[in-house]
């Protein structure tokens, strides 16, 4: 009735550096798997170049071609086969597929770290964060006059043993002898009644609200990262095709090769209740990628009205564009730098936006004076809002409009994996 465990993930790692490492999910179907599958991917700092799908509805077949990004980056491949299992529908029986797709969420942990600042050091932390397999929920940095910060990260554990004290006691010995006399002390606990406070939306003041979400914004070009032989980038096509399948639309999409396109495109089918039977995500050419998608809708037909056409195409255009938002504010003396991503309709926000941004901020030099990470919310959606205030340095001016477009391009060619 099903197949052996170790058959439903297998890696196949790559004979040379600069090859690929090959993926391949073969487990019973479900609503939302690929977007499930495509966000672990992300989640490890691994980039998909190339991917097929095929579902029949019942069972699929997923291939996806991966490499580590930057390439230095270490991945610990048995737990990312272990990460790709949990989303995956129960093989040992088969022919059960009305299992609940919606799981409980993780509880959420405080962890408490009390540092002595210095430029780069919050970077540090969130990737050890990350190596250890630990989800930033929400964030909020606290620095002192005398030169300490207190570092509040809410957290989920996606090894799923915060449960354990032998768990949270390596966290913050893992800290401890990774930052060495920087950490004065860390802290882990079950977060209480701070986090709900934390987790509130934003007030951003209506001007920072419409630089990052008025649709303006689709009218812009962005410089093209890849080609110095081209001015600015390619917008993206999406062309509909309801002539080749007696049952599905044909997707047709071309668009700039980014980092997380492939989670773009599976989290917009996902939260549209877009079913994808088949679908091909080809390997970059001069920095382009040509996808093709056979999807249904939710009840198995085809995708013939018009507008329901248009506002699809409408929402990859967006997203492809514009998977993040990044601008430079004022606000009151202060710089501040707040980067925006559409959060999925199940709550989850995209990953590592919190570790590239502090990436890009740490190879500038700009000292991060403090951040914290909340919601906001729209007419159309909800967003999740990185706000970091940054201090001004020698090394660093901000308040030259050169400096603060140097830091945007920075940040969202980090973010966009250019």
């Amino acid at each position: 009735m099903g197949i052996p465990w170790d058959d439903i993930v297998v890696i196949q790692h790559a004979k040379n550096t600069n090859e690929p490492t090959v993926v391949t999910v073969n487990c019973p179907d479900k609503a939302g798997l690929g977007c499930d599958l495509c966000r672990i991917i992300l989640e490890f700092g691994l980039r998909i170049t190339r991917a097929d799908i095929s579902t029949d509805g019942r069972w699929c077949y997923i291939v996806f071609w991966v490499i580590p990004h930057p390439a230095s980056l270490t991945i610990d491949w048995e737990s990312l086969k272990t990460r790709l299992l949990s989303p995956c529908p129960s093989c040992l029986f088969s022919y059960n597929f009305n299992q609940s797709t919606n799981p409980s969420p993780p509880p959420i942990y405080l962890l408490k770290v009390w540092i002595i600042d210095q430029k780069g050091l919050l970077h540090d932390i969130n990737e050890i964060l990350c190596n250890l397999q630990l989800t930033i929920q929400r964030v909020k940095v606290m620095p002192t006059p005398d030169g300490r910060a207190l570092d509040l990260f809410f957290i989920t554990d996606e090894m799923e043993l915060f449960h354990t004290k032998k768990r949270r006691d390596d966290v913050c010995e893992h800290l401890k002898n990774a930052l060495g006399e920087m950490c004065i002390s860390s802290e882990l606990q079950l977060a209480g009644p701070e986090y709900g406070h934390l987790q509130g939306f934003s007030s951003l003041p209506p001007a920072y609200s419409e630089e990052l979400f008025g649709p303006e914004l689709l009218d812009k070009v962005s410089l093209h990262p890849l080609s110095q032989d081209m001015t600015t980038l390619k917008k993206p096509t999406v062309t509909v095709d309801n002539t080749l399948s007696p049952v599905h639309t044909l997707l047709q999409i071309q668009c700039v090769d980014q980092k997380g396109l492939c989670y773009d495109i599976m989290r917009i089918s996902k939260d549209s209740d877009i079913k994808v039977a088949y679908g091909r995500f080809t390997s970059s050419v001069k920095g382009f990628q040509n996808i093709d998608l056979f999807v249904q809708q939710k009840d198995g037909e085809k995708i013939l009205d018009p507008e329901r056409q248009k506002t699809l195409c409408s929402s990859l255009k967006e997203e492809m564009l514009h998977p993040l938002r990044v601008i430079i504010v004022n606000r009151g003396p202060d710089i501040e730098l707040l980067v925006a991503n559409p959060v999925e309709l199940s709550g989850k926000g995209r990953p590592r936006v919190f570790y590239d941004v502090t990436l890009a901020l740490k190879a500038l030099g700009v000292f991060i004076f403090s951040a914290e990470v909340v919601r906001h919310s729209t007419q159309e959606r909800q967003w999740e809002v990185y706000r970091f205030l940054l201090d001004e340095s020698r090394e660093f001016p901000l308040n030259s409009s050169k400096a603060r477009s140097q830091i945007v391009d920075k940040v969202r060619r980090t973010l966009m994996g250019w």
